[in-house]
Parts: structure tokens; C-alpha cells; sequence
């Protein structure tokens, strides 16, 4: 039997349409060079091959530049000193066109505005405190003394443990948990399903078990009989400007804090560890495990996938490549790749080495053959 749908709740403020721009206000909010018609009126960013005549289409790369030929688009931004295929009635010319792309699309975002006040299915406690302008979405908990700066906006389903400390103009998406007496910045943004303040995964054995004897001896002569869990009694601190990608997790600390310093964007599906302090403007791709108690700089690039061992430091402007195992300390300004990560040079230069044993080999043989018959002597047929 078919139901009835509810009604859209009216409270709901949909996405205000697209806001006209000229060309030329554009190129000075984007810091582009304008060729052709300033004064051209501009509704939308596509890319070139679904542009309609008011968009903007964007040919950063040289593919999207050679589809510029078919497209209905009237402008286009494209990289420094690239010439359309096609005449346009203007472009815009970036010397940075990822950074121009970013302020391009932040002029035109459109996100949901959910309205000012409390959802009437969600549930504040009556000790938290709410700033000016701040949003609570349905399903939302707000626990006991729990702080929420002005304008921040809280989507369905989010929760904020008791004591937490968010700031303002944060936004934090559907499912998104932070836990007790976590502290976020201002302008934190956290993607749905993200967890902040979880326990660390932290355990001990009454007496020595697997792991110390192995790491002793290379040899098991323990057994795990009890495993004994840490606590974690300490917290979360995100600075001004972090971004928490979907499904991220970061553990609290043992007993003082994990910390993420200002401006560093985390990925979907990265966790760190309980204790591990990140430093500032860091960039932490898909999937990158941080083990306890690590130690990351600022501006450090880990790649996707990358592995960090516990107690590790990592210097400031170090990158790490994709897939890469650290197992130990990476000194600043350098890059390293592989497992175990090692210097890029060496690392290349291994992987090079690895696909020239198969003709090494064959090499090798042949030798030995040669070798053998003449350590035997000439055979009868030489004789």
C-alpha cells in the first residue's frame, strides 16, 4: 500500500538560485587576466562538454581545452598562455588555474541554507550554550555544557558529547560525531559520518606478550592470556580551518590531547591515533593510517594509502607518496616512497633494479652455462 510522503518541512531554505556574474568581476575575484567581452553575463561553471551558452567552462586541462571546439559555452577559463580552439566572446587566462578553480567555484557554490534555531526533533541539553545564528538540524544531541560558536551549523543525525567546544561558522555535515569534550576551531568543516574523539586503541599485557618478545627477538615466546584496555581520558583539539573528511576518524588522547594544527584538510577514511599531534596546513589524502603518538609538521603531504608506524616523527615539509610505509623518522623538506618508505631517488632506483631481474636472470644462466662447459673441457664432437 502506497503512503502518503510528509510534506517538506517548511523550516527548510532550498539553495538560492545562481547569481549572475560578469566576466570581468570574475577575473578580479579570481585574480585572472580578462581577454575579450568583460561585460558578458555568466550563470554557471561547467565543463566544456555540458557548458550551455551562460556558463563558464572550465579547459584547465589539455583535454578540457581541445573539447572547447564543440561546446555551446560562450567563456571559458583556461591556463596561462593557452589559446582557445574556438573564438569566444572572452576567457579568462590563470597563471594558477587550480587556485583560480578554487575561488571560481566558492563565488558560485550554492550549499543549503538550513535555518537559524533548534529542529524540533533534536535534543539540546538545557546547560548548553548556543551562539548567535546557530543551526541544529533534526536528530541532532547537543550534550550537557557543550559550546556551539555563532553560525555554526549542525545537520541531521550530528552529535556533540558533553563539555565539547565547537566554534564558529563550523559546519558539520549529516552523522558527523564528536565526542566528549572535543574542541574544534572556527570554520571547521566535517564531512558526514566523521568521528572525533573516539578511544584510542590502546591496550597492555600483565607480563611481556607477543609483541615485546618479538620486537626483542624476532621470535614469539609469549602469549597474549589478558589484554587489559587504556582508558582514554584525554581529548581532541581541531584548530581554525581544519577539514574533516567522510568517515575520518581521530582518536582522543591517553591523557592529554590529539591534536590538528590550523588549516590542514584530512581526507575520507584516514584515522589517527590516539596522541599523534599534526601540525599546521598539512594535506592527509584517502586512506592514510597514522599509528599512535606520532609526531607530523606543518605542511607535510601524506599521499593515499600511506602507513605510519607508532612514535613516528615526521619533519616539516616532508611528503610522503602513495602507499608508502613509515617506519621510521622522515627529516623535513624531503620525499620518500615505498615500504619501507625510503628517500624518492632510492626508492626509484630500487623499483628500476626490481624489473631488471628477469633479464639478469637469464644473463646469470647463460654464464653459468658457458661457464660449466668451459671448466669441463671440449667435448668429443671438439676432440
Amino acid at each position: 500500500m502506497l503512503r502518503r510522503l510528509a510534506r517538506p518541512d517548511p523550516r527548510m531554505t532550498p539553495s538560492p538560485p545562481a547569481t549572475p556574474h560578469s566576466l570581468g568581476e570574475i577575473a578580479a575575484a579570481i585574480g585572472a587576466d580578462l581577454v575579450g567581452d568583460g561585460a558578458l553575463p555568466v550563470r554557471g561553471v561547467a565543463e566544456p562538454a555540458t557548458a550551455r551558452a551562460d556558463d563558464l567552462a572550465v579547459a584547465i586541462e589539455p583535454v578540457a581545452l581541445r573539447l572547447l571546439a564543440g561546446s555551446a559555452a560562450r567563456a571559458a577559463l583556461v591556463v596561462e598562455d593557452a589559446v582557445p580552439p574556438r573564438v569566444l566572446s572572452g576567457y579568462l587566462s590563470a597563471r594558477r588555474p587550480r587556485h583560480a578553480l578554487a575561488l571560481l567555484l566558492r563565488l558560485f557554490d550554492r550549499p543549503a541554507q538550513p535555518p537559524g534555531g533548534v529542529h524540533p526533533t533534536a535534543a539540546v541539553e538545557p546547560s548548553a550554550r548556543l551562539g548567535e545564528g546557530v543551526s541544529v538540524g533534526a536528530f541532532v544531541y547537543v550534550g550537557d555544557g557543550a559550546e556551539i560558536g555563532r553560525g555554526t551549523v549542525l545537520m541531521p543525525h550530528v552529535t556533540v558529547g558533553a563539555g565539547a567546544r565547537i566554534g564558529a561558522d563550523c559546519r558539520l555535515h549529516p552523522g558527523a560525531r564528536v565526542g566528549e569534550r572535543v574542541t574544534l576551531g572556527d570554520r571547521v568543516i566535517v564531512q558526514p559520518n566523521a568521528c572525533l574523539g573516539a578511544d584510542g586503541f590502546s591496550y597492555a599485557t600483565p607480563d611481556a606478550g607477543s609483541i615485546e618478545t618479538a620486537r626483542a627477538s624476532g621470535r614469539i615466546t609469549a602469549r597474549n592470556t589478558e589484554i587489559v584496555r587504556l582508558n582514554s581520558i584525554g581529548t581532541v583539539v581541531l584548530g581554525d580551518d581544519v577539514e574533516i573528511g567522510a568517515n575520518a576518524t581521530i582518536d582522543r588522547a591517553t591523557l592529554g590531547a590529539t591534536t590538528v594544527g590550523r588549516g590542514t584538510k584530512i581526507d575520507n577514511l584516514v584515522l589517527v591515533g590516539h596522541n599523534t599531534a599534526i601540525g599546521d596546513n598539512c594535506l592527509i589524502a584517502g586512506q592514510v593510517g597514522i599509528s599512535g603518538s606520532c609526531r607530523i609538521g606543518d605542511r607535510v603531504v601524506l599521499a593515499g594509502g600511506v602507513g605510519i608506524a607508532d612514535h613516528i616523527a615526521i619533519g616539516d615539509d616532508a611528503i610522503v607518496m602513495a602507499g608508502s610505509g613509515v617506519g621510521r623518522d622522515v627529516p623535513a623538506a624531503t620525499v620518500v616512497a615505498g615500504f619501507p618508505a625510503m628517500p624518492r631517488d632510492e626508492a626509484f632506483a630500487q623499483h628500476a633494479n626490481v624489473r631488471r631481474l628477469g633479464q639478469m636472470l637469464r644473463d646469470i644462466a647463460g654464464l653459468t652455462k658457458r661457464v660449466r662447459r668451459l671448466e669441463s673441457g671440449p667435448d668429443e664432437g671438439e676432440r
